[in-house]
């Protein structure tokens, strides 16, 4: 047989075999598959991963025999590629990543891995997903005709708040202040929000820096949309591992009440009832509010803290929003604790005069003089694209009809609000930073 035959036969018995769970199998295709140096595909690089981890789980149960637990647990984490010997150590009161649970995400998603640095994401769960948005649909939809009935001026209200919202397309910066500033949001951008900080979290939990007992401040925390990007990731999980229990504690720090009331109201309709509880705290302020805000926020106390998307088009205000955060990385962060930054491409790049490029040195250099500028040290970071590239795709229209996942519950709502003729579909174009002091 010629090599295409022979790779391709070999490709499809090692298929059946993971289909049929004969390991043994597969292991023995795998290696034949990597000796004749065809190209892995995204399910053999998947079992891969997962016999690797099994071994160094393997290792790890034998050093903890031999009262050597630290350093299998440090192992574990250097096999990531990305975490060194400063981070803090894998023990009982993490979530340690489940092989499957990571295989089941990596497939749902699509999650294809383009270089070291960049992951395309053209798939969902559909089971987490479909329900969250067909409820959240609900919710929007009961709400503004609940305001409906209330209000003469309906539309105008409408059209401010679109208006406002839409000013993101132009590389400004919202208000957010209107009255229905949370439902247009709600029906605009959450979803796309929620599938990256899904994502976010889950290349956390497989790094194995997920903690049990959990401390988050969101700063600009919007209706919580990190709250929520971790809790349908818990979600995912029901399937694979029983949950230990779980401590979340969530600071959300945000300037529209009406964002957090919303984010709340919807929170408990939704996520109480699937046993998705948390502690929420607010504090209703701007960042850019008279005191110094680090002061105002416990001291050394956050595990995490997310800035998801609050980087500004302004000038002006990003420089100062920088420094804030500086000063809030510095007073509340714990000793072990994170930054998890999610930032899309082109507020990345072109404070820095870059545009969209594929020299990963060049995207290296901008994340870490970035983070650098935030007085962080870079622990990994991640560009999170639907395409395949980073240059722009300019008929993405139709790339996203083809490929992505379209957000059926909420479509007619947006075409009914927005006056536009064609659907929204999940789509990603940020980056993923986990940062340290």
């Amino acid at each position: 047989m010629s090599n295409p035959l022979a790779n391709w036969w070999r490709s499809h018995q090692f298929n059946e075999a993971v289909k049929s769970q004969n390991n043994r199998v597969a292991k023995q295709l795998l290696k034949q598959i990597e000796n004749s140096g065809a190209k892995l595909s995204w399910q053999q690089k998947l079992f891969k991963e997962r016999l690797q981890l099994e071994k160094l789980l393997q290792k790890k149960n034998d050093r903890i025999k031999e009262g050597d637990r630290h350093l299998a647990e440090l192992e574990i984490q250097l096999s990531f590629g990305q975490l060194d010997d400063s981070l803090a150590l894998i023990d009982e009161s993490t979530l340690f990543p489940d092989t499957k649970l990571i295989e089941y995400i990596s497939k749902a998603f699509k999650l294809i891995e383009c270089d070291a640095s960049m992951i395309q994401c053209t798939g969902i769960d559909d089971k987490v997903f479909n329900k969250f948005e067909q409820h959240l649909a609900g919710f929007i939809k009961n709400e503004i005709n609940k305001l409906t009935r209330e209000k003469t001026n309906i539309d105008y209200l409408l059209k401010q708040a679109i208006d406002d919202i839409q000013k993101l397309k132009e590389g400004q910066d919202p208000q957010y202040s209107f009255e229905l500033s949370p439902h247009i949001y709600l029906m605009r951008y959450f979803l796309d929000n929620v599938y990256c900080t899904y994502l976010a979290w889950f290349l956390v939990y497989k790094a194995g820096l997920l903690p049990t007992k959990l401390n988050i401040l969101d700063i600009a925390a919007g209706p919580g949309t990190v709250a929520y990007g971790l809790g349908l990731l818990l979600q995912s999980s029901s399937d694979f591992f029983s949950m230990p229990p779980m401590h979340i504690s969530y600071y959300s720090l945000e300037q529209q009440k009406a964002f957090q009331y919303r984010g709340l109201q919807f929170w408990r309709q939704y996520m109480e009832p699937q046993a998705m509880n948390a502690y929420f705290r607010f504090d209703t302020s701007s960042i850019f509010d008279g005191e110094n805000q680090s002061k105002r926020l416990p001291k050394k106390f956050f595990d995490f803290i997310v800035i998801s998307h609050c980087f500004f088009n302004d000038e002006e205000r990003r420089e100062k929003s920088l420094q804030i955060y500086k000063d809030i990385f510095t007073s509340s962060l714990n000793d072990s604790g994170y930054a998890l930054l999610i930032i899309q491409e082109k507020k990345l790049l072109k404070p820095y005069n870059v545009r969209q490029v594929d020299d990963c040195q060049q995207e290296l250099s901008v994340v870490k003089q970035f983070v650098e500028n935030l007085e962080l040290n870079l622990v990994w970071y991640k560009y999170l694209s639907s395409t395949d590239s980073r240059k722009s795709n300019y008929n993405f229209g139709k790339f996203a009809r083809e490929n992505l996942p379209v957000q059926k519950f909420i479509s007619p709502l947006f075409r009914q609000h927005f006056k536009l003729h064609y659907d929204p579909h999940y789509g990603l174009d940020d980056y993923v930073i986990l940062a340290k002091k």
